[in-house]
């Protein structure tokens, strides 16, 4: 069969693999951009939702998507944090943030999978070639063999087909990783107290659990995603109960801040770990997203940090492009792995240890954890230093970040 040719090939249509397809064509003038998926493109049906930091808003934005996925945003105004242990009937506030990062900017919105995937989608359409459904069986640089026969040769290609990537394995490029043991259960609920855009994340001994504002079909504050960390036993026990039965726990383990609760779909679970990519470059490759580094979920910062290489990806393409330079050349690529290397293994420690300060009952410690989420609400200063790390705003980074078209 005969070979065709992109000047950049993108492997997996997730959001961050089609983020990189539409921050690519729309930047870089005239670039041939292929999309290549084992799964046909469609917008999925789950109710999955995101939380989408303000940097990352900022990205959307200068995409031209945010538009048509803010009618399903729920923005987070504020955000309670309560620690708790076995068998404790109150949850006690130690630390509470809100505030804009900006006036009238939310620090970050919670935005459904569908309508995020819908938006996307939307744009990139007739701007790439899809590819789909496809099996890559052997990479080589700059070069992907299909298994139908078909070779897709292109100076760049791009990984982002997630935390079990096939390219990476067939670029022999290793991975850091930890098992956390444990599972991250999701689901929606609709509730009986308007959460009024707060998120809430409770500590308790086996993980965080996490519920976060989403809209109902009035536009009201009745809805939530949940992301609740268990042990894996205790997870698959969880989404085996009846709703009803499932309902009655996620409400124990809210401490009833919302009222009586309904659970809307089944519970899924997935399992939790750390990997990180030894290099998030190969010759003629560059990975982003899952397919570089899988954090825990603690902090909600998965998708930004893959919209992050995405924003950085793209001006480091764009601008050697523009220069007459290689863009799939390894200087070029080094580029983008110095921007990003450092920013997420920060957060894969910072992550990691909040999981283990956190997913305990050590009298001692949950003491001195308290004490510092104590010491921390009261120094605004600091607050406002965390809340605009965890908003994706950042000197020096790339521009899509800031706000600013490549």
């Amino acid at each position: 069969m005969q070979d065709e040719h992109f000047d950049i090939a993108i492997v997996g249509g997730g959001p961050t693999g089609l983020a990189m397809a539409l921050a690519l064509t729309r930047f870089g003038d005239g670039l041939k951009v292929a999309l290549l998926d084992r799964r046909p493109f469609a917008v999925p049906r789950d109710q999955r939702a995101f939380a989408i930091a303000a940097g990352v808003r900022r990205v959307f934005e200068q995409l031209g998507v945010w538009d048509a996925m803010l009618p399903s945003a729920s923005p987070v105004k504020a955000m309670k944090i309560t620690d708790s242990g076995r068998g404790d009937i109150s949850r006690p506030l130690f630390l509470q943030f809100e505030g804009d990062v900006a006036p009238g900017e939310p620090f970050a919105h919670l935005v459904p999978n569908s309508a995020m995937q819908a938006a996307l989608l939307a744009a990139v359409e007739g701007q790439v070639s899809f590819l789909a459904p496809v099996e890559i069986s052997a990479l080589a640089p700059g070069k992907l063999t299909l298994k139908d026969g078909r070779t897709i040769s292109a100076p760049l290609v791009i990984a982002s087909d997630g935390g079990q990537s096939a390219l990476r394995t067939m670029a022999g490029i290793g991975v850091v990783s930890h098992d956390y043991r444990q599972s991250g259960i999701v689901t929606t609920i609709t509730h009986e107290l308007d959460h009024q855009g707060t998120a809430y994340e409770h500590f308790r001994p086996n993980g965080p659990f996490a519920s976060l504002p989403l809209l109902d079909a009035e536009g009201r504050g009745l809805r939530s995603s949940l992301v609740w960390t268990e042990t894996t036993e205790e997870a698959a026990r969880i989404k085996a109960l009846p709703l009803d039965v499932a309902a009655a726990e996620i409400e124990a383990a809210m401490g009833s801040s919302l009222g009586a609760v309904t659970v809307e779909e089944v519970p899924q679970a997935f399992p939790l770990a750390l990997r990180l990519a030894k290099s998030f470059i190969g010759p003629r490759l560059a990975l982003i997203g899952d397919a570089a580094h899988v954090v825990h979920p603690i902090a909600g910062q998965g998708l930004n940090l893959g919209v992050k290489d995405v924003a950085a990806l793209a001006e480091v393409v764009v601008d050697a492009m523009r220069m007459g330079l290689d863009h799939g050349a390894p200087d070029t690529l080094e580029r983008y792995q110095r921007w990003r290397r450092l920013d997420t293994s920060l957060m894969a420690v910072v992550t990691d240890g909040m999981n283990r300060l956190f997913s305990n009952d050590v009298a001692p410690v949950r003491a001195l954890r308290d004490l510092g989420l104590g010491v921390v609400d009261r120094l605004p200063l600091v607050k406002n230093v965390l809340i605009s790390r965890a908003a994706g705003i950042e000197r020096n980074g790339p521009r899509l970040l800031s706000g600013f078209p490549i």
